[in-house]
């Protein structure tokens, strides 16, 4: 029978891709379990999609994230061996922005979540994104990272989910826009 537990963290301390090992609220770990809870609200969100239609793109996602978190998890001196997130992946993921939107109407204010079940998960992850990303940025700024594309991979993988959510408001027959500010579409 596989074991499912070893004990090492038992006294607060985790290891990392590499020698060594730091306190579990240590600030890689915050970023670590920020973009854990993000794969997992992704999950979510496919698991609620009306079709199957994104279902590819959401996993791909997932999978890219496995990548990043790779990378965050590596000691300085395994780092190279574990660095996937380059200029292509951003450029990818902008040419999956571009490709949701186009024929997207925009929206013509802030909109509140919630239109429909899988938008509104689509949006809760999104927003965990934001926070994956403020908490890398932080990592980063302290020379935890030195991976610049880490950062602009976050960065366009909030914008996506957000143009995801619009998609799926758009796609849902008879649904509507909730706007902040009162009016709906």
């Amino acid at each position: 029978m596989t074991k499912y537990y070893t004990g090492k963290g038992d006294r607060g301390d985790t290891g990392l891709l590499g020698d060594g090992r730091v306190p579990k609220f240590d600030l890689r770990m915050e970023c670590l379990g920020t973009l854990d809870e993000l794969s997992a609200a992704l999950g979510l969100a496919r698991s609620l999609l009306p079709s199957r239609k994104h279902d590819a793109l959401i996993v791909g996602l997932q999978r890219k994230l496995y990548e990043l978190m790779a990378e965050v998890a590596a000691t300085a001196e395994n780092v190279d061996r574990f660095s996937r997130i380059n200029t292509e992946s951003v450029v990818e993921i902008e040419k999956q922005i571009d490709a949701l939107a186009f024929d997207l109407e925009s929206p013509e204010g802030f909109i509140v979540p919630g239109d429909t079940t899988s938008s509104a998960s689509v949006s809760c992850a999104r927003t965990i994104a934001r926070r994956a990303e403020r908490r890398v940025v932080e990592l980063a700024e302290t020379g935890g990272i030195k991976n610049p594309e880490l950062l602009a991979y976050l960065n366009r993988l909030s914008s996506l989910l957000f143009v995801l959510e619009l998609k799926l408001i758009q796609e849902s027959k008879g649904s509507h826009v909730t706007y902040a500010k009162g009016k709906t579409a």
